[in-house]
């Protein structure tokens, strides 16, 4: 299986500062080629939004670097990963805690993190950015830690009103600003001829699940300017509907690679 990576991040409308940080990248384990993304929101109500979401996009950047050709070798066990992700975001949550200590800051960030290798898909989420699988239709993979999503998990309201709560951008945990951290892993078979995309909460908003389909259907996607283009133009439209937020979106186009 082979991949087309492209990202696209915009400070929107009516902020002064990107708050979002993100970084795409192929690595390759011999003959193997593997995607490893991270896309993060900074929170926006807190102090330096900017510096705590880089600094946990560098932290899972340079575990790539020293960790995942090592896990490769020994068939990136599911335990090692989600052990080591999850370790990985509490040791970020306590230095973003220690330096906002000694420099009377509160800073918080959520945090996505996803690998395909192997003809399969490893995710992290903690906080309301997201990731989806785009194939036939759009589906979401991860779960928000909002109040609003706690709500429609319990009965209490239904997505369509959760999509338009004032609450909706209320978090329950994050990496920096929460008590503890626990994160989501997910885990699936990654498919062929698929888009897999990443995205703040400021990419969703103000278009439908339909339409991220129609924009990032895989049919339109076979190179790396084709899928920055859409990506582009449906930040565009983003924009054209009044999103106050940060806007940012990864793509991973799988190629090739065909199995059931």
């Amino acid at each position: 299986m082979d991949y087309i990576i492209s990202a696209v991040t915009d400070t929107g409308n009516t902020k002064e500062k990107n708050q979002d940080s993100l970084c795409v990248r192929l690595i390759s384990a011999g003959e193997e080629r593997m995607v490893f993304a991270v896309l993060c929101d900074g929170m926006g109500g807190l102090d330096k939004g900017e510096m705590a979401s880089a600094s946990v996009v560098r932290a899972y950047m340079k575990w790539a670097d020293d960790r995942l050709v090592r896990l490769y070798e020994r068939g990136l066990p599911d335990g090692d990963i989600g052990s080591e992700w999850c370790g990985l975001a509490s040791d970020c949550s306590r230095s973003l805690k220690e330096y906002g200590a000694a420099n009377t800051l509160k800073m918080g960030t959520t945090a996505t993190v996803m690998l395909i290798a192997d003809r399969r898909y490893y995710i992290m989420n903690i906080g309301d950015t997201r990731a989806y699988e785009i194939s036939d239709s759009c589906r979401l993979l991860t779960r928000d830690h909002t109040v609003v999503e706690r709500e429609v998990m319990m009965g209490l309201i239904t997505p369509e009103q959760a999509g338009r709560d004032p609450r909706r951008s209320i978090l329950l945990q994050c990496i920096g600003a929460s008590e503890e951290t626990h994160p989501d892993m997910f885990y699936g078979r990654a498919r062929s001829d698929t888009v897999y995309m990443l995205c703040s909460d400021g990419f969703r908003h103000e278009i439908s699940g339909e339409e991220i389909y129609r924009g990032l259907n895989p049919a339109h996607m076979g190179s790396g300017g084709a899928m920055k283009r859409r990506e582009q133009a449906l930040i565009r439209l983003i924009r054209q509907r009044g999103e106050r937020d940060n806007i940012s979106v990864i793509a991973i186009r799988t190629t090739g690679g065909a199995y059931a």
